[in-house]
């Protein structure tokens, strides 16, 4: 969920915030009206609504959108209270904005022609990194969590299983409404692909790893890290659970190159060692990023 900021009016922050903001709507709509609405696909949320009442009644995306979300905005500031800042509403107004230009001058015919999973892939693509630009500026773009966070008060279920169940009762909509089974499979691949991208865009794409390794010959492991991956690390005094015998843990973080030569390493001088190899999303301090290198 999105929290309330307050950057410095005009300050480098805040221009960098409503850049993201102007740039990741665009391209959100850019993906519902080139390759999500013209095949009747309802990815869950606000638009897929507005794209389901388009085509039953013809009404238009990007106005159907803002009809939706001005209210429910204004339902969740009265039940929620101020939890909504300047940046989620200029967020959902200019992504109906854009949508409604994006359908005067291009209309509603798809960019690719008779390729469904193809637009649904492309369409998902470009939502996920839009919507993932809009929360690391620390804002949202309204519809459905808006609705997953009044409805997680009053049940107390967790929001994120919540907005799972709106998206879905809005894609059972979508089958009902056009009685057609390859809508709702085409939209739950928009969906999970949206997700999945989003996840990429806030938390980077890289290739670094943690590695946590025991062993009985750690010094010469260490050794290997400091000289040869030129890598530094923490130990940490351990306890082995069965035996009972005091180890050394090794916490280091390197690269995916780095892994498989660590790996080689101790399988030649302690193949009873054991390594615990993590995803690493975010890393900051000495040798790595920055901390106001990810501050939007």
């Amino acid at each position: 969920m999105a929290y309330i900021t307050k950057e410095k009016f005009l300050s480098k922050i805040w221009f960098r915030a409503y850049l993201l903001i102007v740039v990741g709507s665009f391209i959100m709509a850019a993906g519902f009206v080139f390759f999500i609405s013209p095949y009747k696909l309802a990815p869950g949320g606000v638009y897929g609504v507005a794209i389901v009442l388009h085509h039953l009644m013809g009404l238009p995306i990007g106005i159907v959108g803002l009809a939706i979300d001005i209210p429910l905005t204004l339902i969740a500031i009265k039940v929620l209270g101020p939890r909504f800042g300047v940046k989620t509403v200029v967020g959902f107004v200019l992504l109906s904005v854009w949508i409604s230009l994006l359908e005067f001058t291009w209309g509603y015919e798809p960019l690719v022609e008779g390729d469904p999973l193809l637009s649904a892939i492309f369409g998902a693509l470009l939502i996920g990194f839009g919507l993932g630009l809009i929360f690391r500026s620390k804002a949202s773009s309204g519809g459905s969590d808006i609705v997953a966070m009044i409805l997680s008060k009053y049940t107390k279920l967790p929001i994120g299983q919540l907005l799972i169940a709106v998206d879905a009762a809005i894609v059972l909509i979508a089958l009902v409404a056009f009685d057609d089974w390859k809508i709702p499979l085409y939209s739950w691949i928009v969906i999970f692909i949206t997700g999945k991208v989003v996840d990429a865009v806030i938390q980077g794409v890289n290739y670094e790893k943690t590695c946590i390794i025991v062993s009985d010959k750690s010094e010469e492991i260490k050794e290997k890290i400091l000289k040869d991956l030129n890598r530094g690390g923490t130990v940490i005094p351990a306890k082995g659970m069965y035996s009972g015998a005091d180890k050394e843990m090794i916490y280091t973080v390197v690269n995916r190159r780095e892994v498989a030569m660590m790996e080689d390493f101790i399988r030649e001088i302690d193949d009873k060692a054991f390594m615990t190899v993590i995803n690493a999303n975010e890393i900051f301090g000495n040798g790595f990023k920055s901390y106001g290198e990810n501050k939007i």
